[in-house]
C-alpha cells in the first residue's frame, strides 16, 4: 500500500510508468500486424511443425511475432546481436576502445555504429527468411513469390526491428527500466497464458498427467525462489577508511563493505547467448543443403551440442559483461583516493588483484547458476515431456527484469522521499543560496 501511495504522490514517476506501459501496448499491437504477401493459414501449418525447435525459442523471444510473421517478426535479436559484436570489437579494435574512453560522446558513436550493424543484420536475416518462405510449396506460404516479395519483406522486417529498437530507447530515456529487456519481458509474459492453456489441453488429452503438472509447477516455484535468492546475493568485501584530522575534526575511521553481486551481468548472458545461437540457426534453417540441415539439427533445444554451446556462451558472457560493467581498476583508484583500503591488502595494484580474484570466484558461481537455470527447459522437455516455453531462461528473464525494474522504481521513491525530507530540513543545499 505504501508503494501505491508513493506512486500516487509522485507525478513524474507515475508518468514514467504509464509511458512504459503505453509503449509496451504499442509493441503488442505491432505483433499482430501481418507482413503483406503471406498466406496466414499455410504459415500457421508451417510453424506448427517447428515447435520444439530453435524457431519455437525464437518465437518466444519475439512475443509470438514470428509465427504470425508480423512486421516485428525479427524482434530485437538483430539489435542484441549487433550490440554483442561491437562490445567484443571494443576489446580487440583500438579505435572503438578509444571511443569507449571518451565518455558519453564516445558511447553515442558506438551506439550509432550498433544501429548500422542492426540494419545490416536485419537485411541479411529478412532476405533469408523471405527466401526460405518461398521454398514452402505444400501448401504455398507466399502468395506471389519473386524478387518483389523478397525486397518488400526485407524492408518491412528491417523497419519493424528499427521501430522496436526506437521503442526500447524511448523506454530507457523517458520511461522506467531497460527498454530492450522490457520488450523481451513483455514478449515472454504474453506467451504465459497460451503456455498454460496448452499444458491444460495436454492434460485433458492424457498426454501430460496431473502429477507431471504438479512437478512442473513445483520446479517453476523452486526456480523462482532460487533466482530471487541468488539475484539478491552478494559477496561483501570489508572496507575501512583511515582517520584524517582536518583542523579540530576527525574524519573517516568508519567500516563499510564493497558488495560484489553473485550475478553482476544479470540477464545479459542468456539473452546474448540465445541471440548468437538463433542467428546462424535462422539462416541455416532456410538453406536446404544436407550438411547445413545436419548442423541445424544438432543446434536444436535439447540436443547435446546445443546445451554445450549454450552453457559455454553463458559462462563467457557472464565473465565478459562483468568485466565491462565492473572496472576493478576504477574501484581501487577510488578507494585509494578517499582513504579506503581492504584490511590486510595494500592499496593500489594489490587491491585491484584482490578484487579481481574475489570477483572471478563470485562470477564463476554466478555463471554456473545461470547455466543451470537455463538448461532446465531442455531437461524438462526431455524427461518430463512438457512444453518448451516452461523454461528456466524465460523465468530468469522474467524475474531478473522485474527485479531490476522494481529496483529502479524504489530508487525513484527513495530519491523523492529524500528530497521531501530536505525541503523540511534546516540544512540548505548550495542551490538555496544561489
Amino acid at each position: 500500500m505504501a508503494g501505491v501511495e508513493g506512486l500516487a504522490k509522485i507525478p513524474e514517476l507515475r508518468k514514467k510508468i504509464l509511458f512504459t506501459l503505453g509503449v509496451l501496448i504499442v509493441y503488442r499491437i505491432g505483433v499482430h500486424i501481418p507482413t503483406p504477401g503471406v498466406d496466414a493459414g499455410a504459415l500457421k501449418d508451417a510453424f506448427a511443425n517447428m515447435k520444439g525447435t530453435i524457431f519455437g525459442w525464437f518465437n518466444l523471444f519475439s512475443g509470438g511475432a514470428l509465427e504470425r510473421f508480423s512486421i516485428l517478426a525479427l524482434g530485437v535479436m538483430p539489435y542484441i546481436s549487433s550490440s554483442i559484436i561491437f562490445q567484443l570489437l571494443t576489446v580487440v579494435w583500438s579505435y572503438l576502445h578509444e571511443l569507449q574512453k571518451e565518455g558519453e560522446q564516445g558511447r553515442r558513436k558506438i551506439t550509432q555504429y550498433t544501429r548500422y550493424g542492426t540494419v545490416l543484420l536485419c537485411l541479411v536475416q529478412g532476405y533469408g527468411i523471405a527466401t526460405g518462405l518461398e521454398s514452402y510449396s505444400n501448401p504455398p506460404v507466399v502468395l506471389d513469390p519473386g524478387l518483389s516479395f523478397r525486397l518488400m519483406t526485407t524492408v518491412t522486417l528491417t523497419g519493424g526491428t528499427i521501430f522496436l529498437m526506437w521503442l526500447g530507447e524511448q523506454i530507457s530515456e523517458r520511461g522506467i527500466g531497460n527498454g530492450i529487456s522490457l520488450i523481451i519481458f513483455a514478449g515472454i509474459a504474453a506467451g504465459i497464458p497460451g503456455g498454460i492453456g496448452s499444458t491444460l489441453s495436454l492434460n485433458r488429452s492424457g498426454e501430460l498427467s496431473f502429477i507431471k503438472i504438479l512437478a512442473v509447477v513445483a520446479i517453476i516455484l523452486v526456480t523462482f525462489f532460487v533466482i530471487i535468492f541468488v539475484e539478491r546475493g552478494a559477496r561483501r568485501v570489508p572496507i575501512q577508511y583511515a582517520k584524517r584530522v582536518v583542523g579540530r575534526k576527525i574524519y573517516g575511521g568508519q567500516n563499510t563493505h564493497l558488495p560484489l553481486k553473485v550475478n553482476t551481468a544479470g540477464v545479459i548472458p542468456p539473452i546474448f547467448s540465445s541471440s548468437l545461437i538463433m542467428f546462424p540457426a535462422t539462416l541455416a534453417a532456410f538453406i536446404h543443403l544436407e550438411w547445413v540441415q545436419k548442423i541445424t539439427s544438432h543446434l536444436q533445444p535439447g540436443a547435446l551440442l546445443y546445451n554445450v554451446v549454450f552453457v559455454g556462451l553463458i559462462v563467457f558472457f557472464a565473465f565478459f559483461y562483468t568485466a565491462i560493467v565492473f572496472k576493478t581498476d576504477d574501484v581501487s583508484d577510488n578507494l585509494r583516493k578517499y582513504g579506503g583500503f581492504i584490511p590486510g591488502i595494500r592499496p593500489g595494484p594489490p587491491t585491484t588483484e584482490y578484487i579481481d580474484y574475489v570477483l572471478s570466484r563470485v562470477t564463476a558461481g554466478g555463471a554456473i547458476y545461470i547455466a543451470a537455470i537455463c538448461v532446465l527447459p531442455s531437461l524438462m522437455t526431455k524427461y518430463l515431456n512438457v512444453p518448451f516455453y516452461f523454461g528456466g531462461t524465460s523465468v530468469l528473464i522474467l524475474v531478473g527484469v522485474a527485479l531490476d525494474t522494481v529496483a529502479q522504481i524504489e530508487s525513484h521513491l527513495l530519491s523523492k522521499n529524500y528530497e521531501g525530507f530536505m525541503k523540511h530540513s534546516r540544512i540548505k543545499g548550495r542551490a538555496a543560496y544561489s
